[in-house]
C-alpha cells in the first residue's frame, strides 16, 4: 500500500496559529461543537460525534495529550505544556485547525484528487526495492480505495486509511493477496469494521509469532514507531498511523511479559 505526500496530507503552517496567547475561545468546547455541528448537517459519523482525549500518564512536565477526531484522524499537543489542562487545550487547538481547513474544497476526494494521488504515489516509489509487482497492487489496492470513498474529505477517510496503512505494515494485505482475495473483498470487508481493541489484539498476535521468529523485532520497530510519532506530534502533523503502530506493538510486548525488549528502554 502506498500514500500520497504533500500537498494531501500535510497542514500548510499558518502563521501565528501556533504561538502562545490568552485566547477567548474555548478550543476544547469549538472542537467539539463543530464536530456536532457536522453531524446535525448530516454528515455521516460511523462513531458519532465525540472527540475523544487521551492524556499520556505522567508525572512532571511536559505532559503530552492526544486527541482523536470522529472521522479517526489523530492530533497531538504539540507545545511543552506544563500542565495537563494546557496539553488538553494544545491538541484540541491543532485539531480544530484542521478539522477547519478539512472544510476547503481540495480536501475533499475527487477525481482529480485521486488521479494526483495515484501519481504522487506511483513516483514515490521510484528508486526503491519493490517490484513492480508490489507496487502496481499497492497503488491499484489504494486507487481503488480512494475511488470507494469519493466525496468523503480527508479527515471523514481518515479511520479506513489508517486501517490499510496498518494492514499493509502488518503483512495482512499481502496474506490476502496471496489468498486470492479481491481488493473489493478486502474494501467492502474493512469498511464496516472499527479499528478497536479487537482489530489491535489480532495484529499484536502477529507480531508476537514474528518476535518468536526473529527475536528483537518488537523492540525495533517499536523505536521507529515512537520516534515517528513524536516527530509529527511536535509538527502539528497527523499521527494515527504511528499512534496505532505503538499502541499494538505495546499490546505484543506486554503479552509477551515485557521480554520483547530485552529490558531495555525503547527511548535508547
Amino acid at each position: 500500500m502506498v500514500y500520497p505526500e504533500e500537498p494531501f496530507w500535510v497542514l500548510p503552517t499558518v502563521t501565528g496559529f501556533y504561538e502562545d496567547r490568552d485566547y477567548r475561545v474555548n478550543v476544547v468546547e469549538a472542537l467539539q461543537e463543530f464536530w456536532q455541528m457536522k453531524q446535525s448537517r448530516g454528515v455521516e459519523l460511523k462513531n458519532g460525534a465525540l472527540v475523544i482525549y487521551e492524556s499520556i500518564p505522567a508525572n512532571s512536565q511536559p505532559y503530552i495529550c492526544f486527541v482523536t477526531l470522529p472521522g479517526g484522524s489523530c492530533f497531538g499537543s504539540f507545545q511543552n505544556c506544563p500542565t495537563k489542562a494546557e496539553a488538553r487545550r494544545s491538541s484540541a487547538k491543532i485539531a480544530l485547525m484542521n478539522s477547519v481547513f478539512n472544510e476547503h474544497p481540495s480536501r475533499r476526494i475527487s477525481d482529480e484528487f485521486i488521479q494526483k494521488a495515484v501519481q504522487d504515489a506511483r513516483t514515490s516509489f521510484k528508486g526503491t526495492s519493490q517490484n513492480n509487482e508490489g507496487t502496481e497492487s499497492g497503488i491499484g489496492a489504494f486507487r481503488f480505495m480512494l475511488e470507494a470513498n469519493k466525496g468523503r474529505t480527508m479527515l471523514e477517510f481518515q479511520e479506513l486509511m489508517t486501517v490499510f496503512q496498518l494492514l499493509h505494515w502488518n503483512g495482512s494485505l499481502k496474506a490476502m493477496r496471496e489468498r486470492h482475495c479481491s481488493r473489493q473483498e478486502v474494501v467492502a470487508h474493512y469498511s464496516n469494521r472499527s479499528l478497536d481493541d479487537e482489530m489491535r489484539s489480532q495484529m499484536a498476535l502477529d507480531w508476537i509469532a514474528r518476535e518468536h521468529d526473529s527475536p528483537g523485532v518488537i523492540r525495533r520497530e517499536l523505536v521507529l514507531a515512537e520516534r515517528e510519532l513524536e516527530t509529527f506530534r511536535m509538527a502539528g502533523r497527523e499521527l494515527r498511523f504511528p499512534k496505532e503502530k505503538k499502541d499494538i506493538l505495546m499490546i505484543a510486548h506486554n503479552q509477551l511479559g515485557g521480554s520483547a525488549l530485552n529490558s531495555a528502554s525503547i527511548d535508547d
